[in-house]
């Protein structure tokens, strides 16, 4: 950022001494060069700050060497990170790298073999995973797990009789989900994949979930219901719902995200700004073809 540069000075009464004009030259040079060096300054402390917006908010998960196993299967390694309120994570990796075992052992619903989770400071490792539905964790599984004899209404309730105070109602939720308005009597067994991905959402909504985990939401969907679900989805991102997302669509995850984390063999190799990195350098970390365990600017 340049510096404003001093104007022309007004006109010196005539006949002043030779080291009195080369002083007054001296002078306003001198006040040049700070006004340069003070706007320089600025501009550099304005950049910062925008910078480090992100990290000056308050953390609300907060996990540390996390080990989830399936039997002798080590599925998450050792995984260490923290998520500031407000904040949306992409979680990427290949089949089998862990994702999904990691947001189930962060929403309760599978057991951490070691490590430690915080959530908002308090330790949750131990909690079930109703008591962290009740704190404002909430999981949207792969698979939707919808209750088929239902109707999309009833579904909400279901998770609504659990719900911690705050603004998703089933009205709010139609309200967000428009497509499922016309829909909410309908059984839960004869919806779209979309139309039931919507509804999943919706519930986890229903218990008014402080920290959002969502698996896989464009699995098995047809594209133009990608679209419509997405379209929903970025509003409610939009509201400043913290969201950690599990997304097999790089491009997208990379355009929700503020920040990517790759998981490869059940250990994190890279983690970084969404707007620092290129396609490129995630697609490397996903099939381990270097390591990328710091962030990088490319």
């Amino acid at each position: 950022m340049t510096g404003d540069r001093p104007g022309a000075s007004a006109a010196s009464p005539a006949g002043p001494a030779p080291s009195s004009q080369a002083s007054a030259s001296s002078s306003a040079g001198s006040a040049s060069s700070s006004a340069g060096s003070a706007s320089s300054s600025a501009g550099s402390a304005s950049s910062s700050a925008g910078s480090g917006a992100l990290s000056a908010r308050r953390t609300l998960l907060s996990v540390e060497r996390l080990d989830a196993r399936h039997g002798l299967l080590h599925a998450v390694r050792g995984v260490s990170l923290t998520l500031a309120e407000g904040e949306k994570l992409a979680l990427v990796g290949a089949n089998g790298a862990g994702k999904t075992t990691l947001l189930r052992a962060l929403a309760g619903a599978h057991p951490a073999a070691a490590g430690t989770v915080r959530f908002d400071g308090a330790d949750v490792t131990a909690l079930p995973a109703h008591r962290r539905v009740a704190l404002g964790i909430a999981l949207v599984p792969e698979g939707r797990r919808l209750f088929p004899e239902m109707t999309v209404v009833e579904n909400l309730l279901v998770a609504g009789r659990h719900r911690r105070p705050g603004p998703w109602t089933v009205d709010t939720v139609l309200d967000a989900f428009p497509l499922l308005r016309p829909l909410r009597n309908r059984r839960a067994a004869n919806l779209s994949g979309g139309e039931q991905q919507a509804t999943a959402i919706g519930r986890a909504l229903m218990t008014n979930p402080r920290l959002l985990l969502l698996d896989e939401v464009s699995l098995g969907l047809a594209p133009l219901a990608v679209d419509a679900v997405y379209e929903s989805l970025t509003r409610l991102i939009a509201t400043g719902t913290t969201v950690i997302l599990v997304e097999q669509d790089l491009g997208r995850a990379m355009r929700i995200a503020d920040r990517v984390v790759c998981l490869l063999e059940g250990r994190i190799v890279l983690d970084g700004p969404a707007g620092e990195l290129t396609r490129e350098r995630v697609t490397e970390a996903y099939f381990g073809l270097r390591s990328a365990a710091a962030p990088a600017v490319p």
